[in-house]
């Protein structure tokens, strides 16, 4: 039988297959729709200091390939996640599954100040299980700097990066932002500031106009395009970024089928997250872990930690 155990800076799942954050709601959305003890961890939708209200519909439009969304990053703050949300999850998936078997949850985290990271990390520190791991999510404006992307400025995401680190000591996945010309001042600014793992691709940034309007379809004018349509862009992206760190990945962008995971773990990822596929088959992820399983038995690899980087000469 193949080990599909794998290690994500300290985060132990039982598979390399994870969902991604805000295509999941907060867990436990989709009980009844896939066999949840497949699931190596899920990734709740981006969590802040304080309830936020999103952005202005129309929040998402689908376009040739993918999904153009803008939802803002809703959510209910810090506080209702923890008190509510958390064991909600835990005791939905947990009645379906059994409680050792809930997938440990990564909580997907942002903000508009450094402290408010750091915030953030530290009373999520506190919930304790099924509370796992977090994701940084650095593509947002930091209003202390013009609205720059925290994400966008070396400098600037090593100084968010290792605030958060000291106000915890979950394990801390930077997500990197798609849209920077070379990956590598990126990767050692997570590398110095104690990052654990790297999470790429994000959305990347696009726009669709209605021609006889001649207005943007999103409310908020722009928006991130996820979708088949960026998964050979994500995969050079994880190549790249393998090439130049030991720190584990969690790939992501376009995974719809088993061979867009494993194309993932070939490239230098150490475990997947299934994205926009579950909108329109949420059983995406358990599959992806089955063709896994069935394509290391075919290839003669006993764990899917050896899929990790495993390109032929």
């Amino acid at each position: 039988m193949v080990d599909l155990s794998v290690d994500l800076g300290g985060l132990k799942m039982r598979t390399p297959v994870a969902t991604a954050s805000g295509t999941f709601g907060y867990g436990s959305e989709y009980v009844g729709a896939l066999d949840y003890a497949k699931l190596g961890a899920v990734t709740a939708k981006g969590v802040r200091l304080d309830p936020w209200p999103g952005n202005p519909m129309p929040r998402h439009v689908e376009v040739p390939g993918g999904l153009v969304n803008a939802i803002g990053l809703q959510g209910p703050g810090v506080a209702a996640f923890a008190d509510y949300i958390v064991p909600h999850y835990a005791q939905t998936v947990g009645a379906v599954v059994g409680a050792a078997n809930v997938p440990p949850l990564i909580v997907n985290i942002w903000g508009g100040t450094v402290e408010e990271y750091a915030e953030v990390a530290r009373r999520l520190s506190g919930v304790g299980a099924p509370v796992a791991a977090l994701e940084m999510n650095v593509s947002c404006p930091n209003v202390k700097a013009g609205g720059h992307t925290f994400g966008q400025d070396p400098a600037v995401l090593a100084r968010v990066v290792a605030a958060t680190r000291a106000a915890t000591r979950l394990p801390l996945i930077v997500k990197l932002a798609p849209n920077v010309p070379d990956f590598r001042p990126y990767v050692a600014a997570c590398e110095e500031s104690g990052a654990d793992a790297l999470a790429l691709i994000n959305t990347i940034p696009a726009m669709v106009i209605d021609i006889e309007t001649r207005r943007p379809v999103l409310g908020n004018r722009t928006g991130g395009l996820s979708g088949r349509g960026i998964h050979p862009a994500a995969v050079k992206a994880v190549y790249d970024v393998h090439a130049c760190t030991k720190l584990p990945i969690l790939a992501m962008g376009g995974v719809y089928e088993p061979k867009d995971a494993i194309e993932f773990l070939l490239a230098g990822a150490t475990a997947v997250a299934v994205g926009t596929a579950t909108f329109t088959d949420p059983s995406t992820a358990a599959r992806a872990v089955d063709g896994i399983a069935a394509y290391c038995a075919r290839q003669g690899f006993a764990a899917a930690r050896d899929l990790t980087g495993a390109l032929a000469s």
